[in-house]
């Protein structure tokens, strides 16, 4: 049988010092000091607290994605036996719209494709290949004089591209590659109409190392140092119509 006392405000409490207060909540007071015991709600609301905790401090520690940058490098291509007279001059070249962007592309399947937002080039894709197309063709020589997009300098030629494939083919496991495929057009820049007297197509797939983004950067830069220099080569041998 329990021995029950009241205090002067008539609360309740044990003989041996172990209370309960009846209406504020529970408390248990042992040698004057009371230990507190969470009502019903604030166990229920205990746990979300907790996880929310935990989620916050995840965020804080976590490491935030490093975004990694490629830009193809210039090839460095041996000049042709012969160089022919006149100006060329590199125009623009263009790119598909699926490779467009400056995100690496990969090709997971025949209609499935993938971009990776921190996996870039540093500048887009047309820019950096006509630029490239440029320089590699002023070391090559197929022409006595090469200028590059916006030279002031008369050319009698016009050389432009397009890129139809750009990007990594994971299509067969444990085989990856960097595919790219080029169609030059080499017009005459005094003729009233553009229609190419000259174009070829370059495809290139050329297997990577491994399946990092630098070892596609590295295969990428191989394909297009192949794709130039035998577009150097054809630059110096076609037929061209006579002013």
């Amino acid at each position: 049988m329990h021995d029950f006392r009241r205090d002067a405000a008539g609360h309740g409490f044990r003989k041996n010092g172990v209370g309960h207060h009846f209406r504020t909540g529970r408390w248990n007071a042992r040698a004057g000091a009371r230990k507190w015991y969470p009502t019903p709600l604030f166990r229920g609301y205990l746990p979300l607290f907790l996880v929310a905790l935990l989620a916050g401090c995840s965020a804080l520690t976590r490491e935030s994605p490093v975004r990694q940058t490629f830009l193809l490098e210039t090839p460095a291509l041996t000049p042709v036996a012969r160089s022919r007279p006149g100006a060329l001059r590199v125009g623009n070249v263009n790119v598909a719209a699926p490779f467009r962007g400056k995100p690496f592309v990969y090709r997971m399947s025949d209609l499935r494709f993938e971009t990776d937002f921190y996996v870039e080039f540093l500048v887009p894709p047309a820019s950096m290949l006509t630029e490239q197309t440029a320089r590699a063709l002023d070391r090559a020589k197929p022409f006595a004089r090469i200028s590059g997009p916006g030279a002031t300098a008369d050319a009698e030629w016009v050389l432009d591209g397009f890129v139809s494939a750009l990007y990594a083919d994971a299509r067969e496991a444990g085989k990856p590659a960097a595919e790219l495929a080029i169609t030059y057009y080499l017009t005459s820049a005094g003729g009233s109409e553009q229609t190419p007297i000259w174009s070829h197509e370059y495809r290139q797939h050329v297997p990577m190392r491994d399946n990092t983004a630098t070892a596609y950067a590295e295969a990428l830069n191989k394909a297009f140092a192949d794709v130039v220099a035998e577009l150097a080569r054809d630059l110096a041998a076609v037929q061209l119509p006579k002013g």
